[in-house]
């Protein structure tokens, strides 16, 4: 089963506010990525909330919270904290940022039809401009634990690319919010 980590623990600081709270669209920026993980038929979320944890646990629905109470020590803490919270049946996990309002179920869909369709250990897209999600299969896991730091799933795939297939995807890759300028272009 294809399981989905929603990384939601991170301090906003370029963006100066609790950005996964920010709305777009109607509804919270961390609600996007749930959202396209549930309609692209994954069963089982987990959203790892640290910085404003409550109020950001509290903008969730129809998905599992895991508090990160190492967030400040980096991404990778999230990082492991979600695939440790995942269910034995698990054996892969689409990850997911809570700043990408532009990863819709199509996106994700995409990600897993890939997956499914390919043995590597990490499947990611890749557009014609950047890369998007990346899915890790629970062979990979053991070596995301010894990861530290901002270090996620884009660190390990280019560490291991023995190990990485790329699915490509028509299109720019989805945008990361990371200041308020980049919410307000995705509106424009």
């Amino acid at each position: 089963m294809i399981a989905a980590v929603v990384l939601a623990a991170g301090e906003a600081t370029r963006f100066g506010a609790t950005k996964q709270l920010e709305t777009y669209r109607g509804k919270p920026l961390v609600r996007h990525a749930v959202d396209a993980a549930r309609d692209a038929g994954i069963q089982e979320v987990v959203v790892v909330v640290g910085h404003d944890g409550e109020r950001v646990a509290a903008a969730v629905r129809d998905a599992r919270i895991v508090v990160n109470a190492r967030y400040a020590e980096g991404q990778s803490t999230s990082l492991i904290a979600g695939l440790d919270a995942l269910g034995p049946g698990a054996d892969a996990a689409v990850i997911l940022l809570a700043d990408q309002p532009g990863v819709t179920s199509r996106v994700v869909r995409a990600l897993t039809d890939a997956a499914k369709t390919n043995p590597q250990e990490i499947v990611r897209l890749a557009f014609a401009e950047g890369r998007g999600p990346t899915l890790l299969r629970r062979a990979v896991w053991d070596e995301v634990r010894a990861l530290t730091g901002d270090a996620g799933a884009r660190v390990l795939a280019e560490r291991r690319p023995e190990l990485v297939f790329e699915a490509r995807v028509a299109g720019p890759a989805p945008v990361d919010v990371d200041t308020p300028e980049d919410l307000e272009r995705l509106d424009g």
